[in-house]
């Protein structure tokens, strides 16, 4: 009997589906909480409303892959999702509070008056904690996750050690990349200037902790490590070289003044980051206990998702793309939200 899952590997496309959406929000909203970080350290209150202006139409749209990442986490992994949520209930509860709290703060700054201020620094760390407790909870899933049958059975607080530390700090140094190539990219004069200067100071703290949780993740498992440095090393050998290269490419379009190449540069190195980081993970949905398939859903589900998710995707792609479209060029500092 003709049957849809045997044809295809269903749980291996849920996870390229879960993992891309995954990537997008850190691309997409990555650059927003970077600008928010930025956001108090910005040359003048006029440059603070043209950073505003910038990511006015595309803020609350890129969370929606945030929104499809761990809907798709909970309905095609159900095992996975149960087991890594109860160890990180409280960074994941604590990012939420902060995007909370900077959505808040980015629709009240453009009515407040006497108390914009507050708003501007709300809104700075509100970004800042997300980003923070999305990079702690990255180091917390990458470290491993204790497990006893198919139940989580370590402390609320094992997400908290020094590897998830190093990762949150990787994460909001490469964010602030992202911002300061965004308005770049998006702005011009003395703001554009200055984001420029950002870039290419917060550069080194990428290359730093890049580096170091390169080198770090290797020791955290020993098959990883074999993985890296051992039979595959050669095949693997162009992911760092093609990163390093990416670096070299950044560096010089920054100092040649581009508009557009430090930003996709900046995208291409959180890319290959990815790459590398689902190398080291694989095969596993829960590091390095549970795997796809193990964690995976019934494929009957699993068919029954993917038709509405071959509907909606390509629907979600299009829209994002067309108002990305629609609002390129500059931004200004006139209130138009």
């Amino acid at each position: 009997m003709f049957s849809f899952e045997n044809i295809i590997d269903l749980p291996l496309i849920w996870a390229g589906l879960i993992g891309t959406a995954v990537l997008l929000y850190v691309l997409l909203d990555g650059f927003d909480l970077g600008l928010g970080i930025l956001f108090p350290f910005a040359p003048s209150d006029k440059c603070r409303d043209k950073m505003m202006n910038s990511i006015a139409p595309f803020w609350d749209g890129n969370e929606t892959w945030l929104v499809l990442g761990g809907g798709g986490l909970f309905a095609a992994f159900p095992l996975a999702y149960a087991v890594v949520m109860p160890a990180m209930y409280i960074p994941v509860i604590a990012m939420l509070l902060c995007l909370i709290f900077r959505g808040v703060a980015f629709e009240f700054r453009f009515k407040a008056n006497k108390s914009r201020v507050i708003w501007d620094y709300a809104f700075h760390f509100g970004s800042l904690g997300a980003a923070m407790m999305q990079g702690m909870i990255l180091g917390g899933i990458v470290q491993g996750i204790t497990v006893e049958g198919r139940s989580f059975s370590g402390s609320a607080f094992d997400w908290l050690s020094a590897f998830s530390f190093m990762t949150g700090i990787g994460v909001v140094s490469g964010y602030i990349l992202l911002g300061s190539t965004w308005l770049i990219m998006k702005t011009d004069g003395e703001l554009q200037n200055w984001s420029r200067r950002i870039a290419k100071y917060i550069l080194l703290f990428v290359v730093l902790s890049m580096g170091i949780v390169s080198l770090w993740v290797p020791h955290l498992e020993n098959d990883i490590h074999i993985r890296w440095f051992g039979a595959l090393f050669f095949w693997l050998l162009p992911i760092p070289v093609i990163t390093a290269l990416l670096f070299a490419l950044l560096i010089y379009s920054l100092k040649k003044g581009k508009e557009f190449l430090p930003f996709i540069c900046s995208i291409l190195i959180f890319v290959m980051g990815f790459i590398g980081l689902a190398i080291s993970l694989w095969p596993y949905a829960v590091p390095y206990e549970i795997s796809l398939w193990k964690a995976a859903a019934a494929p009957e589900s699993l068919s029954i998702m993917l038709v509405g998710v071959s509907i909606m995707l390509p629907i979600i792609l299009g829209y994002t793309g067309y108002c990305y479209y629609i609002f390129r060029g500059k931004a200004s500092d006139e209130h138009g939200y």
